[in-house]
This record gives C-alpha cells, sequence and structure tokens, in this order.
C-alpha cells in the first residue's frame, strides 16, 4: 500500500502579489486557517502519513505550522535550496528525494487541494506512472494531456495557442522509482527552468504513464482571487 507522498512547497508564489509577500502561499489563510491544513487532512485521510515536505521561501513558518501534525505523521522535511542551491523548477521536488524513496509514492503540490476520493484513486500500487488530469473550459492557460489511446498519455501540451483538448494537468501523479531515473538525462527548458512533465514526456513515450481523470475537484491557489472562491467551495461542499 502507498504510504508516501511528496509536498512540493518551496516556492514563494510571487502570483499571489501582497498575500505572499511575508509568508508562503501554502499558509495563506483560507476560511481562518492556511491552505496548507486543509491538504494535510486530505493526505492523512487518504492514508498517505509518510511525508516529504519540500519547502524553500520562509521554510521557518512551514517548519512551525508542521509541528502541529508531528503526532499525525511521519514528517521529513527538506529545504530544495539547501540542497539543490539555485536550481529551479518543478522537476526539483523529485531530486530532493531520489535517495530517500525506493518504491511507488504519490507527488502533489502544496497549493493544490484534492478530494480524499481523488487521492485515494491515485494510489495504483502498479508499474506505470499516473497523472491526474480534469476537463476545463480555458485549456489555453495549462499544460493539456494529449492521450495514446484511451488510457496512455502521448505527451503535454503546455499552453497551446490552438484547441488540442481540454484535459489538463493538476499536478497530482502517483510515481514508480522510474522517474529518478530520467533526472540525469532533464535539460532546462525554454523558460529557463527544470520541468517535470518533461520527465513524465520522457516516460510516456515509453508507454509508461496512464492518465486518471479526476473525480470529485481540484482546488487550485494561484492567485489572490482564488481564495474567495475555494472558500466558497468548502462552504458549500462540507
Amino acid at each position: 500500500m502507498i504510504k508516501k507522498v511528496v509536498v512540493a512547497a518551496a516556492g514563494r508564489g510571487t502570483r499571489m502579489l501582497h498575500l505572499s509577500a511575508n509568508k508562503p502561499k501554502h499558509l495563506i489563510k483560507v476560511n481562518g486557517k492556511p491552505f496548507l491544513y486543509y491538504l494535510m487532512n486530505n493526505l492523512k485521510k487518504a492514508g498517505l502519513t509518510e511525508i516529504y515536505m519540500i519547502i524553500g521561501y520562509k521554510k521557518r513558518m512551514i517548519e512551525k505550522f508542521l509541528t502541529e501534525y508531528k503526532d499525525e505523521f511521519n514528517i521529513t522535511v527538506i529545504n530544495q535550496f539547501d540542497e539543490l542551491g539555485d536550481k529551479y523548477g518543478t522537476a526539483c521536488p523529485i531530486e530532493c528525494v531520489k535517495d530517500l524513496i525506493k518504491e511507488n509514492f504519490i507527488s502533489v503540490n502544496g497549493d493544490n487541494l484534492y478530494s480524499v476520493h481523488d487521492l485515494k484513486r491515485m494510489m495504483i500500487d502498479d508499474d506505470f506512472n499516473y497523472i491526474a488530469g480534469i476537463k476545463v473550459q480555458d485549456p489555453q492557460k495549462y499544460g493539456v494531456l494529449i492521450r495514446d489511446g484511451d488510457d496512455y498519455l502521448d505527451s503535454i501540451n503546455e499552453k497551446p495557442e490552438n484547441y488540442v483538448g481540454n484535459l489538463i494537468n493538476t499536478g497530482l501523479f502517483k510515481l514508480t522509482p522510474n522517474v529518478f531515473s530520467k533526472l540525469p538525462d532533464l535539460k532546462k527548458s525554454s523558460r529557463d527552468e527544470y520541468e517535470f512533465t518533461d520527465i513524465i514526456t520522457m516516460l510516456a513515450q515509453e508507454k509508461k504513464v496512464k492518465i486518471k481523470e479526476i473525480a470529485d475537484y481540484w482546488l487550485d491557489l494561484g492567485k489572490p482571487s482564488d481564495v474567495k472562491k475555494i472558500e466558497y467551495f468548502l462552504n458549500n461542499n462540507k
């Protein structure tokens, strides 16, 4: 049974503007509680109790928050900047755990919220990697998942100018240790970052990545206006 989960929570979240000026975006208050509170509770309910928390910006604030959960989780805190220096990108949290995890695990963004049901649906203990997708009305803002048949991922088209589909990447993955073998081949993207989706694309070319559609919801804390949207959703979906 999968117990391990990597939570990417190193960035500041510059799109949150003043809300993340003095704290990590993951600790922005939603209904009076840090956003990370809701993610941690859902991880626990799903049975993901071995957490690798990748931190960086205002690290001590997240460390202090995590003390509330020391009796509920086995938490390994890793400072991404100490481990990798100025290396940056979505692949960095995975690189931080390459020598620590030897079995299948879940990976999530610390500024996204998924239902307990969807987390459990991703905990498939087989030899495939899984990427969670959801259909949206504005796919041009995201990475669009291109299918290879019904189940497999072919590629990810980042912010396409022309319509190629409406199933997008939500940042929720079930991963095998195969992901670590691709790190040496990873190059910087056009954004001058190390992109985890490039690793997923490498594995997809080997028919090792399947798509699992979100059944319940995906909440993204990306910009200030998202706070009210998430509060409304949580208040009306208890």
